[in-house]
């Protein structure tokens, strides 16, 4: 069974930056959109950011464009987000995700339990 496990978070203040990880088992990584997203305590989730198998494409919220960036290890079946110039608003727990095929854009079946991030102002 797939499996994510993210860390790297924890307390930065406002323009300060973090690398999230996200470490991906049980499953053929190079098949698959693995993508990253958040969620604040009463809010919906949301989408971060998003890196396609094969082509390798990248996505981003508007709200991170610019900021973070998407990147992935196949040695290390790891994919990565590095977040700079953070900002309060990014406060959230960070969830990866499997998406069931190698884009982006169709469903998604497996998550990790999250890491928090919190940006102090």
């Amino acid at each position: 069974e797939a499996q994510l496990v993210e860390s790297g978070g924890g307390l930065v203040q406002a323009g300060g930056s973090l690398t999230l990880s996200c470490v991906a088992s049980g499953f053929t990584f190079d098949d698959y959109a693995i993508g990253w997203f958040r969620q604040v305590a009463g809010k919906e989730r949301e989408g971060v950011s998003c890196l396609s198998a094969i082509d390798r494409d990248t996505d981003y919220a508007d709200a991170v464009k610019g900021r973070f960036t998407i990147s992935s290890d196949s040695a290390k079946n790891t994919v990565y987000l590095q977040m700079n110039s953070l900002k309060s608003e990014d406060t959230a727990v960070y969830y990866c995700a499997k998406y069931t095929t190698w884009s982006g854009d169709i469903a998604l079946d497996y998550w990790g339990k999250g890491t928090l991030v919190t940006v102090s102002s």
